[in-house]
């Protein structure tokens, strides 16, 4: 992490605190439901209050968290209703481009998405953490929307972070089925290598709801608090 420096403006320091409590949320070192305090985060950067109050501000913009004036400032809760609503519309939008991929069929990308297909085999055998994990998948399906020139629309995915990026480290990090989900990715590939588009829906429908899988009850006993409550 950045040092934060008296010779820092305000800002500056605000950027870094924003920053660095916006990853330690999304990767799950603070839990969803955590209250935070504007004297902790003070005391732990080493700084007044106005830059954390302007990232707390940043925070709250972008609803990672939670502040009731003159009572608590808390983590949000990850909504499963809109996890639902996003694995929906993945579903639709990565079948297409998977389709896309395979009509264009561009020799160089087809080695690309190998290639990071390859990495996470090779990280199954080190000793890696979730994270590690997280960017290696979420590279993988890059490569699929990069080929077509729709990484606009995948930045739009990868912006739903707070909720979908949450409920994401959660499989990982809860479930730890990482050889389950690499070997989806290689039927994924052999699919594209086969240029087999009538089971791309099928497919993405299965591992796109696999997290929903994995976790099962578990979001509902173990897990109940970092979710909004269900209607």
């Amino acid at each position: 992490m950045p040092e934060l420096t008296q010779q820092n403006t305000p800002y500056d320091n605000s950027s870094l605190i924003y920053e660095t409590l916006k990853k330690e949320i999304v990767n799950l070192s603070i839990p969803p439901g955590t209250a935070i305090t504007e004297n902790e985060i003070c005391e732990r950067f080493s700084v007044s209050r106005t830059p954390v109050r302007t990232a707390f501000q940043r925070l709250s913009d972008r609803k990672f968290i939670k502040i009731i004036p003159h009572k608590e400032t808390r983590v949000t809760l990850i909504d499963l209703n809109q996890i639902k609503q996003l694995i929906y519309m993945r579903i639709a939008i990565e079948t297409k481009i998977t389709k896309d991929f395979i009509d264009l069929w561009n020799p160089l990308f087809v080695e690309k998405l190998r290639y990071f297909l390859r990495r996470q085999i090779v990280l199954l055998e080190t000793d890696f953490d979730a994270q590690e994990f997280y960017l290696e998948d979420s590279s993988f399906h890059q490569v699929l929307f990069k080929a077509i020139d729709m990484e606009f629309l995948w930045r739009k995915i990868q912006h739903a972070e707070i909720h979908y990026t949450r409920f994401r480290m959660l499989d990982i990090v809860a479930a730890k089925d990482f050889d389950a989900i690499v070997q989806e990715h290689e039927e994924l590939f052999a699919l594209i290598e086969k240029k087999n588009k009538d089971s791309i829906e099928p497919f993405f429908s299965w591992h796109l709801n696999g997290g929903i899988r994995r976790l099962g009850k578990r979001m509902h006993s173990e897990y109940a608090e970092y979710f909004e409550p269900e209607n």
